[in-house]
């Protein structure tokens, strides 16, 4: 068996892993919130000093940051357009759904244990750009069409911003990477102990937010959502794919980035302003298995 089908069979058992917990009551799903702020504030930060701290980041890499970017601004305008004549509560939810990708969680543990650190460090400049999306404008987009008109003003985006530890990790690092500024050794070995805990842990989490249970009447919004996120996705992502002159993992990294699942953030964000909770899960359920199976059959194709 290769490398990424190995990769493969093990994230599927560790979800499968973490489903079952949660059917068998041993884990709850309320237990996945502490499991996720473990992650996002520990694991996935320490991963980043790790693949960071010691790397040399070419000028081109840079690109991929205004790539994830300008993607979301397009994807979010189009999905302004579609949704147009929906109901003003439908166009925040919907408009949530479209741009913005599950990096940390879904995408890390994968190309960490197929491509390892070389991987992280062009999917972290990707995901650099897309969480400007993630903790900006789908922030913005919710609570511009949130029916209780919650606090929208640049202090507030730029608390969201600043207050993503995963962010200011990848900025902190980068930046004194550029001025060749080393991190303590000893925080780099600390680092590198607690990171080796992202990717189960990620793909537990994944398990545990699972759910196969869709309520009938989403059928045609999630249709919707689901057809602007791949079909934009992937045509863009093919297209530059194609047309990019730089490396194939440069290539890849904008490929696989493109058809990623829906952000996590998305959920937080619903409960805050007060959106269909069920109906995000649902979709972002979807996105995750349909990204699996795209994935594993890209990764047959490139292999």
């Amino acid at each position: 068996m290769s490398g990424f089908n190995e990769q493969f069979l093990y994230a599927v058992i560790i979800i499968a892993l973490g489903y079952t917990l949660k059917r068998f009551n041993i884990i709850k799903e309320k237990d996945g919130e502490g499991l996720a702020r473990i992650i996002f504030n520990l694991t996935l930060p320490a991963l980043i000093i790790v693949s960071f701290s010691d790397i040399k980041i070419e000028s081109s890499l840079f690109l991929l940051i205004g790539i994830a970017f300008c993607y979301g601004l397009l994807s979010a305008f189009v999905s302004i357009i579609i949704f147009r004549k929906e109901s003003r509560e439908n166009k925040g939810m919907l408009g949530m759904l479209v741009p913005g990708f599950n990096i940390g969680l879904f995408a890390y543990p994968l190309v960490e244990g197929i491509w390892g650190r070389e991987g992280i460090k062009y999917f972290g400049m990707f995901d650099v750009g897309n969480a400007f999306i993630v903790f900006g404008l789908l922030y913005l987009i919710g609570s511009y069409y949130s029916s209780d008109k919650a606090e929208l003003s640049p202090g507030v985006i730029m608390r969201k911003l600043t207050g993503s530890i995963p962010l200011m990790t990848y900025i902190i690092v980068c930046g004194l990477n550029i001025i060749s500024i080393q991190l303590p050794e000893m925080v780099v070995n600390v680092s590198e102990i607690i990171s080796v805990a992202n990717m189960p842990l990620s793909f537990l989490l994944l398990g545990i937010y699972l759910n196969f249970k869709f309520d009938k009447s989403y059928y045609t919004l999630i249709i919707k959502v689901l057809t602007i996120r791949y079909v934009l996705g992937l045509t863009v992502g093919i297209s530059l794919f194609f047309i990019l002159p730089y490396d194939d993992m440069f290539r890849y990294t904008v490929l696989i980035g493109l058809m990623l699942p829906v952000s996590v953030s998305v959920l937080p964000y619903s409960v805050e302003f007060n959106y269909d909770q069920r109906f995000i899960g649902t979709v972002s359920n979807l996105t995750i298995l349909i990204t699996f199976f795209l994935l594993w059959v890209l990764m047959s194709i490139i292999s």
